[in-house]
């Protein structure tokens, strides 16, 4: 059984249009914000190219109205689930409005599916707010590292609170300090908290550590700091993770 489904997200940032619309419809301007590493070629009937080290998703470009709406659909699934993308970007006083429209149809796991992206969802159109705000134009390395598969929600916040030198509740916009072994100190801000995420932006990164769809353990972070190897930090925080809950 399918069913068709629609996340619609609107927030005001501090940028121009034209900056808005950079950042969602270059490589370099997804990469400073969403999943993996994204390839665009503009127009429409160009596409939309993500890479992450857990998949690959292609989608072909509908719409393209610089700098007002984007939009791009990937294909169709086996199961019949179906993903399409809009942006609407309008100006306003003191920079602009951008609208987030996620629809289409998911498979016969529609519940936990759909779960799963009301909480992602708000959180990566936080982060295309953030960039903006904070970061823009620099570039990001994305770094997508997963750790081992655990179903079990409290376990995982459990092992992992402590782990990141956590002692006491976390709130929105808390200053902290997360101690992870082997890794550098994170001293930032926390700029998002719900029930499968914790978020801290700092001087040149946003830090997500998530436990994501189906039980993964892993984190999503953006790193704005020339001359970083993607690929060793992508390692560095698997083995973090898997360390941690060995």
């Amino acid at each position: 059984m399918t069913r068709p489904f629609e996340v619609d997200r609107q927030l005001e940032v501090a940028a121009a249009p034209e900056q808005a619309w950079d950042v969602i419809t270059t490589g370099d301007g997804m990469d400073g914000w969403f999943m993996g590493r994204n390839e665009i070629t503009p127009g429409v009937g160009g596409t939309v190219k993500t890479v992450s080290p857990a998949f690959t998703e292609e989608a072909k470009i509908t719409a393209w109205e610089p700098p007002t709406r984007f939009a791009y659909r990937g294909d169709e699934l086996e199961d019949g689930t179906v993903h399409q993308f809009e942006y609407q970007i309008e100006p306003r006083p003191n920079g602009s409005s951008i609208r987030w429209l996620h629809t289409g149809v998911l498979g016969p796991d529609w519940e936990s599916t759909y779960e799963a992206m009301s909480e992602g969802d708000p959180m990566y159109f936080q982060k295309l707010a953030e960039y903006l705000t904070y970061f823009y134009p620099r570039k990001a390395t994305v770094v997508d590292a997963f750790g081992p598969n655990i179903p079990d929600h409290e376990r995982v916040w459990e092992t992992l609170r402590p782990a990141l030198g956590l002692t006491g509740p976390v709130n929105l916009d808390d200053r902290l300090r997360l101690t992870p072994e082997g890794l550098d100190v994170i001293d930032g801000v926390v700029d998002w908290v719900s029930p499968n995420m914790l978020g801290v932006r700092t001087e040149d990164a946003l830090y997500r550590f998530i436990h994501g769809f189906e039980g993964t353990v892993m984190v999503g972070h953006h790193i704005y700091v020339p001359g970083l190897d993607q690929k060793e930090q992508e390692e560095a925080w698997s083995s973090w993770m898997n360390k941690v809950f060995a």
